[in-house]
């Protein structure tokens, strides 16, 4: 079974990024990491637009992202963005299947 990636893409206006940057940071990655049961996690910013924020979240397969989204942990993880974030903020997100994986 490939692994199955959760990314959510946020959008922050740029008088937040600094606040935003370090309550993702200390709140709500560690928070995600525990509630969610994800493998492993990453936070990037993209270089091309300054902002714009990536959260990926790694898990054994899509059913156990799957599982992870039909959570109460779930839920309290987006309340949770909500309640910090009713503005300034905009997010999508995305669930991706590991198609391919090398090194070299």
């Amino acid at each position: 079974m490939p692994k199955a990636y959760f990314m959510v893409r946020s959008v922050v206006v740029e008088s937040l990024r600094e606040k935003f940057d370090q309550w993702y940071s200390r709140h709500h990655l560690p928070l995600a990491l525990s509630e969610f049961k994800a493998e492993k996690c990453w936070r990037l910013w993209s270089a091309a637009d300054a902002g714009v924020h990536y959260a990926v979240y790694q898990f054994a397969d899509m059913a156990k992202l799957d599982a992870a989204l039909k959570s109460q942990a779930f839920k309290g993880l987006v309340a949770d963005f909500d309640q910090a974030w009713p503005s300034g903020v905009t997010r999508t997100r995305d669930m991706l299947s590991l198609a391919e994986e090398s090194s070299g």
